[in-house]
């Protein structure tokens, strides 16, 4: 796994905002292109349950990226999510049939109620599962996380998220992610 950086840098974005899709799929471009992933091949790892409203943000976001372009492998979608029950065997494929892989690990996060419907983009590995305090394996080269409801020790937070506010987020991450794939092609990146 390669840092983009030796510093954390966080970014966020908030989602009803137009205009957020466009700084948000810019800096993605910049992201990547700040690192040589022209020997690597791109992986969007999209991490999430479709059994649970506010963890389908990955999932969701796999099903638009599915059959867009052939240059990136999209792992995670409605008909086979990646979830805490098979992530570590996914890890272990991604590694053991992919040459230099680039992840782009995306799943949902907890946060301030300030800060619900917001998209945050790091340099750093994502940490599935840390909001309903799950240990499992840190991952990506680059993560991106949807705040989708606020933080707390009550098991239903995530049962009784707004499906609004998972699709509105779904929607800027996937268009951005989008627009990423477009630009790098499109100028040679990939």
């Amino acid at each position: 796994m390669r840092l983009l950086s030796t510093k954390q840098c966080k970014t966020k974005y908030f989602s009803a905002n137009e205009q957020s899709i466009n700084l948000l799929g810019s800096y993605i471009v910049d992201s990547i292109r700040s690192c040589n992933v022209k020997d690597s091949t791109p992986v969007i790892l999209c991490i999430g349950t479709d059994r649970a409203t506010g963890d389908c943000l990955g999932p969701l976001v796999g099903e638009q990226l599915m059959d867009y372009n052939d240059a990136y492998k999209v792992l995670g979608c409605l008909r086979a999510p990646v979830h805490a029950l098979n992530i570590h065997q996914t890890i272990r494929s991604i590694y053991q049939s992919i040459e230099n892989p680039f992840i782009i690990a995306i799943d949902a996060a907890l946060g301030d109620s300030s800060h619900i419907g917001y998209v945050t983009v790091s340099n750093c590995p994502i940490s599935p599962g840390k909001g309903v305090n799950k240990k499992l394996p840190a991952i990506g080269d680059l993560s991106i996380t949807g705040i989708v409801n606020v933080s707390g020790q009550n098991a239903q937070l995530l049962q009784t998220t707004r499906l609004y506010t998972v699709m509105q987020l779904a929607n800027c991450i996937a268009t951005a992610l989008k627009y990423s794939i477009d630009y790098l092609e499109d100028f040679g990146f990939l």
